[in-house]
């Protein structure tokens, strides 16, 4: 993917007395209060405003937060807990500036936040005015903001089209290159993991994954409705019985490619979904009426531990278990240190996922950590990001 790099500009000393927009992703959670409860985002976002900084640039930067009404802003809307945190962060005073569309006020070597972008008319639906007006502020547009690069926005695609220079900011580079090297050009054998409570959810990423993954290794919900799809029992587990067909054709889709959907060949179930329900392992052929799968059995987490082992590349998307209750977190404690002990190249994505690597602490085992929800299930789609594609257009010229 040929796209112009922010870094590469700046070490040729081409940002220096140059605006530079940076569009971040800093929409964090906060609390009632609206204090900042965890901050990844931010820190995450710093490099790239310290690069252009470092460069002589004259810096502005925005991001979306929460899900404002357009033209309607609201207290709780501001980022100013975020330029708060900012300024903490670079060591300097970040100044919030509200109503920035038709002009703002910064010199080389000063960095300024610019007001919930979301906020502005016309952002979501990329109106054409607003983007011409936002490309006129910068002389170099960086998108670093991964996270919302599967929407095609005023900030994500709109100003990329009509600023001087756009560009991709070390975060969303790392992404890119990551997801390359995972996915367009992986070492084989090419393993996915795939889990989460519905087939539906993920049932075109599953159709993808399957005619180009040597194993598919499925988990969760949608690993019941595969079992189903096997004529095994499930009991009174969640599953989709109405997706069946759909299961049973990735299962022969990988199959005709001499490739696999591993099958759990024992499971962990209950009576009831609670965080004291007694856990029981029993093999998948002998699941009661009345039990609820919550988790893989210690014989499936090790065969699938050993395969992982033996991976090249590994793409991770959920726990294969109720990892939450520890009597049902022996599967997804398995595969997390699984992926930590493989030499293979890994990358992992989605909210559950990274709260599984965090709760057993391979943060650094792992390849790459990716930070875009959405954006990385569409990118496990196949689907071509915007802000991909505006980016490699100005690069093309």
């Amino acid at each position: 993917m040929h796209i112009l790099r922010f870094s590469d500009l700046c070490a040729n000393g081409q940002a220096r007395g140059q605006r530079v927009f940076i569009r971040a992703d800093l929409n964090v959670p906060q609390d009632d209060a609206g204090r900042i409860t965890e901050d990844t985002r931010i820190r995450a976002s710093v490099p790239c405003i310290q690069m252009a900084l470092d460069a002589g640039a004259a810096v502005m930067v925005t991001s979306h937060l929460g899900r404002p009404t357009e033209g309607e802003f609201k207290p709780s809307d501001s980022l100013a807990p975020v330029a708060a945190r900012l300024s903490e962060l670079l060591g300097r005073e970040v100044p919030l500036i509200a109503n920035w569309v038709d002009g703002v006020a910064v010199q080389p070597g000063q960095v300024v936040l610019l007001e919930n972008c979301r906020v502005n008319m016309g952002e979501k639906k990329n109106n054409p005015e607003l983007a011409k007006k936002m490309a006129q502020l910068c002389d170099i547009y960086v998108n670093d903001a991964f996270g919302t690069a599967h929407r095609a926005e005023g900030t994500t695609y709109g100003i990329a089209e009509y600023a001087k220079q756009a560009c991709a900011g070390p975060l969303l580079a790392a992404e890119i290159d990551a997801i390359t090297k995972a996915l367009a050009a992986p070492k084989r054998p090419l393993v996915a993991i795939v889990a989460g409570s519905k087939v539906s959810t993920k049932l075109t990423i599953l159709q993808s994954l399957a005619k180009n993954v040597d194993q598919l290794i499925v988990g969760g919900g949608i690993a019941n409705t595969f079992m189903l799809a096997a004529g095994l029992p499930i009991g009174k587990s969640l599953a989709e019985p109405d997706l069946l067909d759909e299961a049973k054709a990735v299962i022969a889709a990988m199959a005709a490619r001499g490739a696999e959907v591993p099958i759990p060949t024992d499971v962990v179930v209950a009576k009831t979904f609670a965080a004291d329900a007694p856990a029981t392992v029993k093999k998948a052929s002998e699941v009661q009426e009345d039990d609820m799968i919550l988790d893989i059995g210690p014989e499936t987490a090790a065969r699938l531990a050993a395969q992982l082992k033996q991976a090249g590349t590994i793409v991770w998307n959920g726990p294969v278990g109720v990892f939450e209750f520890d009597q049902f977190a022996g599967g997804t404690q398995a595969i997390a240190r699984a992926i930590a002990e493989s030499s293979a190249f890994s990358i992992a994505g989605g909210g559950d996922t990274l709260a599984a690597i965090a709760k057993y602490g391979i943060e650094k085992d792992v390849g790459y950590i990716s930070t875009g929800g959405g954006a990385f299930l569409e990118v496990l789609e196949g689907k071509q990001l915007p802000a991909f594609e505006i980016l490699q257009k100005r690069a093309a010229g």
